[in-house]
């Protein structure tokens, strides 16, 4: 059973708390979407010991650093945040001793230590001796099996923050009680998550629109030159069965250029945007072309501007890509649900069980001393 922060008493938020935050992301908007979680955590908490990650980094690497983060988060708080740049933990834990009762504090970009990318228990440990208890808020990583994410809650009592519940409720509403119909629309880089989206709810969903490398991969399935275009390659055996899904609807034709397919055309978009004004529930991850490149965007706002547009439905959109895309448009204000998650979105739409939440099911360890 999941613990929410929401529902947990005063007395047991007293000390000091371990708070996962995603701070991966172009322009801050995970982090402001933590807010909430974290004012409310200052009402009760004696200190908040924030851990969050960015990028990819191999090492100690300065352009990952969380530095920044820090300056940032001071700005939206207006209060002062103390910026560990080491994992001196006797030092961390001295520092946090002494400071004194409403203190925020940051550590460095946690994948800069091999411990939270393998998941590591001894790093885990050292993590949970920071604080009394931990608050996950970060949706956005609960898929991937990472110490501040997953064996940390072997240590402490563990909570999932007031954002990670909406995501839960938000994305639980879409997989279990829809009102219909229902259209997915995917698109972006990677078919094989999208591709197991389809494969996990085609008995639930009435429409999958379906544009990008995922609809690529089925094209290049049916024997269609798709030249250099972006598409799963292997298994193409594990892909035809797709081609007999009744929902699934396909582009009719294409923008390239050069030898590759960069957006959607307008034929397809009115087609999609027909399903689209029909549907009751509707989800959105993946945008439909190079939307880098203002010409290639245009099939894209298209579909963003129509899944706005229908005010009866329950809309939810996710992935990096697709919410900072509708941000520039000022169309993410007009979707039901955004979700702070991209990869983990996908899994928890394909019914697979996130590292993360998983995590916090368990009950949660004793204090790490």
């Amino acid at each position: 059973m999941i613990h929410f922060l929401r529902g947990a008493s005063a007395e047991s938020l007293k000390g000091r708390v371990l708070l996962r935050l995603d701070f991966n992301t172009e322009d801050e908007w995970r982090l402001k979407s933590a807010l909430p979680t974290i004012r409310f955590l200052l009402r009760y908490a004696e200190k908040i010991v924030i851990v969050s990650h960015k990028g990819r980094p191999i090492g100690f690497d300065k352009k990952f650093s969380l530095r920044a983060s820090a300056k940032f988060l001071e700005k939206l708080l207006k209060r002062k945040i103390i910026f560990f740049p080491h994992f001196r933990f006797e030092k961390i834990k001295k520092t946090i001793a002494a400071s004194p009762r409403g203190s925020i504090f940051l550590l460095e970009n946690l994948r800069f230590l091999k411990g939270e990318w393998k998941n590591d228990l001894k790093f885990a440990k050292k993590l949970a001796s920071l604080a009394d208890y931990y608050v996950n808020e970060a949706f956005a990583v609960c898929h991937r099996a990472n110490a501040s994410v997953s064996a940390i809650t072997r240590f402490l009592k563990s909570y999932a923050g007031l954002e990670l519940e909406n995501e839960l409720k938000n994305l639980s509403k879409v997989m279990k009680n829809p009102q219909k119909p229902l259209t997915i629309v995917l698109g972006g880089a990677k078919a094989e998550d999208r591709l197991g989206i389809v494969k996990f709810l085609k008995n639930k969903v009435d429409w999958f629109l379906l544009g990008g490398a995922p609809a690529n991969t089925l094209f290049l399935a049916e024997g269609i030159d798709i030249k250099d275009s972006v598409a799963l390659r292997r298994h193409p055996e594990k892909v035809r069965p797709f081609l007999k899904y009744p929902n699934i609807v396909l582009p009719i034709d294409f923008v390239f250029s050069g030898r590759k397919i960069l957006d959607a055309s307008p034929k397809t978009v009115q087609v999609f945007k027909e399903k689209i004004s029909q549907a009751k529930t509707i989800v959105w991850n993946g945008p439909f072309g190079v939307i880098e490149k203002k010409r290639f965007e245009k099939g894209t706002l298209e579909i963003g501007k129509a899944i706005a547009r229908n005010r009866r439905a329950f809309s939810v959109a996710g992935g990096g890509e697709t919410v900072m895309f509708l941000k520039k448009y000022g169309l993410d204000k007009k979707f039901s649900f955004i979700s702070t998650g991209g990869g983990a979105m996908l899994d928890f739409l394909s019914g697979r069980k996130l590292p993360g939440i998983a995590a916090l099911e368990r009950r949660g360890g004793k204090k790490s001393k």
